[in-house]
């Protein structure tokens, strides 16, 4: 890890990867951003989506381009927990070294 670097906003279980998400809902564009601390340290990967937080769009949006940017299927990626929040886990149905791949590059 860099020297500065905040650490990989995931863990693992026996299920798999579970990646910490900060949703930026009408971010004005669909992108995945950055990597970032909380106030409390936690690490976040930070995506924004055009979507609107109403009836579930934003998170269907998030979860269609994580998907994406992971270059794995729409079902590999599911909402473990905050479905109302900003702040969501997602268990990622895919190899561990996968997913840290992509958040190194980010990182980098």
């Amino acid at each position: 890890m860099p020297e500065g670097s905040p650490p990989l906003p995931m863990t693992m279980t026996g299920a798999g990867p579970v990646l910490s998400v900060q949703l930026v809902p009408r971010g004005g564009r669909d992108a995945v951003e950055a990597i970032v601390l909380d106030a409390a340290g936690r690490s976040w990967l930070r995506v924004r989506v055009r979507a609107v937080p109403e009836k579930g769009r934003a998170n269907e949006a998030l979860l269609a381009l994580l998907a994406d940017w992971l270059e794995l299927p729409r079902s590999a990626i599911t909402l473990a927990s905050g479905a109302g929040s900003r702040h969501k886990q997602l268990r990622i149905a895919a190899p561990e070294r996968q997913v840290t791949a992509r958040l190194e590059a980010l990182r980098a």
